[in-house]
């Protein structure tokens, strides 16, 4: 039995998805937020003080992506591909944290996740500038398929899209990207991520 440290409406999100589109047994041990984004209580399994984290018999991890590597592992393929497609799973999967989280959070919290009297406009639109930058790419790469790695869904689009899943759900403008919306929409309406997103959303 998997133990999920955090709540939906947090990064744990991606490990509930992970766990289950990996067909895993796991329970959600809740922690969540007061007022400022402060945890209503301490994670004392992770040293970071931060949710997620993950409990995996005598394992012990933390980090969301690396969590749902070990998730995805466990499953194999097709969800954690081998050979080349797994070095591929892992460019996707920091690529996902590096270029992408920075500037879709630099929006997000300017844009709906903050009190409105705390959101500052500028910020916002240089987040979306930034990531509008880094979607460009994105487009390019699903212009000849359908998935990050090829026809198959992966532990690489799931990292990736629910990176980018709190601008899709909140209005963010893909309109000048329709590949990537289209692969957001194909990714977010699986079965195992409707599963997660109603604990989320619900």
């Amino acid at each position: 039995m998997l133990k999920i440290h955090g709540i939906p409406r947090s990064r744990a999100f991606r490990c509930i998805w992970a766990a289950e589109e990996a067909g895993l047994p796991y329970e959600v041990i809740p922690i969540g937020f007061q007022p400022g984004f402060k945890l209503e209580r301490s994670v004392d399994i992770n040293p970071n003080n931060k949710i997620p984290a993950l409990e995996d018999g005598s394992l012990v991890l933390f980090e969301s992506l690396a969590i749902n590597l070990h998730i995805a592992g466990k499953a194999g393929a097709p969800l954690m591909p081998t050979g080349d497609d797994a070095s591929r799973v892992m460019q996707w999967t920091l690529w996902a944290a590096t270029e992408a989280e920075p500037h879709v959070m630099r929006w997000s919290y300017n844009a709906y996740l903050k009190p409105e009297a705390d959101r500052v406009a500028s910020e916002a639109a240089a987040g979306k500038e930034a990531l509008d930058l880094r979607l460009a790419v994105l487009e390019k790469e699903l212009a000849t398929r359908p998935f990050l790695l090829g026809g198959g869904f992966t532990v690489a689009d799931l990292n990736l899209a629910s990176v980018l899943y709190g601008s899709w759900l909140n209005g963010y403008d893909y309109a000048p990207f329709p590949k990537v919306k289209a692969w957001l929409d194909a990714c977010l309406t699986r079965p195992a991520a409707l599963k997660a997103r109603k604990q989320r959303e619900g």
